[in-house]
């Protein structure tokens, strides 16, 4: 499935400039309903380091209701989360939709079956189990009114490489590398067949996962967007205006 992924695909910057305009004035609507109608937007992202969750994250939130959303960096579990059921964590974070409407996870739920899978942190009774619970936890919350929204961002061995270097050559930028995303670099074919396996039994009719091409970050971001817009607006069956078409018409 990621082999046939066209990493190439891309935006010129008028393209990425409108798009991301249109995409996030309708996402701050989305919102608005959402809070009117005591609806959550569970987002979730997971992809290789360095593959542009962080900067897709910000861009998702810029125009949002800083009231309305949270943002859960979600790393090792730590104190009374290790001593849970891993999917305690989660549970604990999804606050109702009459507080937060928008749930946004960097990295989530999913750790079971990828970097906990690969790296051995758990047993394969374990991670095999988890497709099935994960599952189950994310059909109870669309049952609960939630929508679920995944995305996995797949960029290439050489394009990872210098986003590395270069965050290794920017002082402010070099915190987000460590020595352990070079040793992923080591594992990326068990981490492919790891992602490939999760796509195949997780992607499901109430929570499908979206693949993101993002090579080049500019279609990446957009990409995610329009998908979570999309989704909302088909579920509330409420289409938001499109700024950039209204900028467009001319006055009468």
């Amino acid at each position: 499935m990621l082999e046939t992924l066209d990493l190439g695909k891309h935006l010129t910057k008028a393209e990425y400039e409108r798009d991301l305009l249109r995409y996030q004035v309708q996402l701050r609507e989305l919102a608005w309903q959402l809070y009117r109608r005591k609806r959550s937007l569970v987002a979730v992202f997971e992809g290789r380091d360095a593959a542009g969750k962080g900067g897709t994250i910000r861009r998702l939130t810029e125009k949002l209701d800083p009231r309305g959303y949270e943002v859960f960096p979600i790393a090792a579990p730590e104190g009374d989360d290790k001593t849970h059921h891993y999917l305690w964590r989660f549970w604990r974070r999804l606050l109702p939709p009459d507080e937060k409407q928008v749930l946004i996870f960097d990295r989530s739920w999913y750790g079971r079956v990828l970097v906990e899978r690969v790296e051995g942190f758990c047993t394969e009774d374990s991670w095999k189990r988890a497709y099935r619970e994960i599952n189950d936890f994310e059909r109870q919350l669309v049952d609960a009114g939630g929508i679920v929204v995944k995305f996995w961002l797949q960029i290439s061995p050489e394009e990872q490489l210098k986003r590395f270097e270069k965050r290794q050559d920017t002082p402010y930028k070099r915190w987000k590398l460590t020595p352990e995303d070079w040793r992923n670099r080591e594992k990326w074919g068990r981490y492919d067949e790891a992602v490939e396996d999760m796509l195949l039994r997780t992607s499901t009719l109430t929570a499908p996962w979206t693949v993101v091409e993002s090579n080049f970050k500019w279609f990446g971001r957009v990409k995610c967007l329009k998908t979570i817009v999309n989704a909302v607006s088909k579920t509330l069956d409420y289409k938001p205006a499109d700024p950039v078409g209204l900028a467009k018409k001319p006055r009468s």
